[in-house]
């Protein structure tokens, strides 16, 4: 297995730990002053992964178009995401990383189109996208800490 996709499932595998005590209220709980929550931040972690590896390979994604849009940067909370659909999202953040494993294997992103992101990063091939993942997992991992414990406070 790539080495970064090990790290990626790794760390997901932790965020899901992290939150496993909360219930559906509080990982849909948007904190005063915040513009999401917990379990949206773990959907777009999905959503974003997906838009950077396959929408860019300009292939079919491994997600509904729906999670995509639903989720994707710029977006925010529209509804309540209950039980159900939490233990879908948890699934998709291990599932979608096994799966990008076996389309790297099979060179299903031969067709990635390069461009800078905003952070001014240019991402020219899906392994590129695999080194640059690691920094916007973080960037969501630290939200989902912080919103935890404004929850938690509460």
């Amino acid at each position: 297995m790539n080495k970064l996709i090990d790290t990626l499932i790794k760390t997901r595998q932790k965020l899901i730990a992290g939150i496993d005590d909360l219930n559906a209220e509080q990982l849909n709980h948007i904190p005063q002053g915040f513009k999401n929550n917990i379990i949206w931040n773990l959907a777009h972690l999905v959503s974003a992964q997906q838009g950077l590896c396959y929408l860019r390979a300009n292939a079919p994604m491994r997600v509904t178009a729906q999670m995509r849009e639903e989720y994707a940067p710029g977006t925010k909370p529209e509804r309540f995401i209950g039980d159900e659909e939490i233990t879908e999202i948890k699934e998709l953040l291990i599932s979608t990383l096994h799966q990008l494993q076996a389309d790297l294997d099979s060179n299903y992103f031969a067709g990635y189109t390069s461009w800078v992101n905003r952070h001014d990063i240019e991402l020219n091939n899906v392994n590129d996208v695999l080194c640059y993942l690691p920094f916007h997992e973080g960037l969501h991992a630290d939200r989902i800490a912080v919103y935890k414990k404004l929850i938690t406070e509460i």
